[in-house]
């Protein structure tokens, strides 16, 4: 079952914990003693498959380790759960993926008479702690406990960032950012945050991997809590050593490649429209009016992109008033404007 994950919570997590050193650090760190020491963790490689069911994308997002487990070809199943409270039946649906990784083995034949131990990792960040038990049997009520013979059992092991300790986050660098990070994107404390993380990351010694890691870190800010403003980000950039003159510029690209993006992808919708309307009334008339509709949308979802990077709630606002403007030019004007605009006020003078 695949499905590709569109919550900013899972794509920065996918894109930390996909990283096979990254990975290594995290697993070494947070597994327990007596796990660890089965653990050849030289042997760990990534499996290129996702278990999450099309209704759970929203909610799960898993990336499956191959590994050697007291000499045994064995798995770890990481589970991401971004959702602000504990998901209730969780353990149900590891039971699913578990399976389903064992069918896969089957299926590729890499099992000869026992199967795979898997050891399922949840790691979780919401706002509520983690009250339910990690245990499959925990989900039913027995009167009688002989009936236990007949229900699975098997725990799974819980990280639960945002219970956690500051000094009990440990990594190495970008590791510790990252789960700081999703550990204050949901609370308040995330913009006091913010410039600590940015000056632990000049202890990268690669610039390059830190200048990279930045905007991995920053696009996952910006998209998934409105608490930081662009503007917040730009100011404290300019106060940390990996700033330096290249990185106040950041934001002005994010806002570049959204821009460009929509437009590209309204001029595509346009020419398909115009096609599908050339049959019917000629193709070159229908491809006229095709990319035309097409560019005024690609110009809109722009907009509304650099609005909300640039200027937050404040730009949002706004948005209703642009989508009334038919007229590409004016449109391609206040797109223009949103790049070099000082504040909001410029954008609501050529608004009106």
């Amino acid at each position: 079952m695949k499905g590709e994950v569109n919550n900013p919570h899972d794509k920065f997590f996918r894109s930390i914990l996909l990283d096979i050193g990254v990975a290594k650090d995290f697993l070494e760190r947070y597994l327990p003693a007596d796990i660890r020491r089965l653990i050849d963790f030289n042997s760990l490689s990534i499996v290129k498959d996702t278990f999450i069911e099309k209704e759970l994308e929203e909610f799960f997002s898993d990336i499956l380790y191959k590994v050697n487990i007291k000499g045994k070809s064995g798995f770890l199943y990481l589970l991401f759960e971004h959702k602000s409270k504990p998901e209730a039946f969780i353990s149900l649906q590891i039971l699913r993926y578990m399976v389903e990784i064992w069918q896969l083995a089957l299926k590729q034949k890499e099992i000869e008479t026992y199967l795979p131990v898997i050891i399922p990792i949840v790691v979780y960040h919401g706002i509520l702690k983690w009250n339910i038990s990690t245990n499959f049997r925990g989900l039913f009520k027995l009167a009688d406990n002989d009936l236990g013979r007949y229900i699975p059992g098997f725990e799974y092991l819980l990280n639960d960032l945002s219970h956690l300790s500051d000094e009990e986050i440990k990594g190495e660098v970008v590791l510790k950012v990252s789960l700081l990070a999703l550990k204050y994107i949901y609370r308040e404390q995330i913009r006091d945050k913010l410039p600590e993380l940015l000056r632990m990351l000049s202890e990268l010694r690669d610039r390059k991997s830190g200048l990279e890691y930045l905007e991995t870190l920053l696009t996952y800010i910006v998209s998934a809590t409105d608490r930081i403003s662009v503007k917040d980000i730009k100011e404290t950039l300019k106060i940390i050593p990996i700033g330096g003159d290249i990185m106040p510029t950041i934001a002005e690209q994010w806002i570049k490649e959204g821009m460009e993006r929509g437009i590209q992808e309204g001029i595509q919708k346009g020419r398909q429209e115009g096609i599908q309307k050339g049959i019917q009334k000629g193709i070159q008339k229908g491809l006229q009016k095709g990319l035309q509709k097409g560019l005024r949308q690609g110009l809109l979802e722009a907009i509304e992109f650099g609005l909300k990077l640039k200027f937050g709630k404040d730009g949002l606002k706004i948005y209703p008033q642009v989508t009334k403007i038919d007229d590409i030019e004016r449109l391609r004007s206040v797109k223009s404007l949103i790049e070099i605009a000082a504040d909001i006020n410029d954008i609501k003078d050529i608004l009106e």
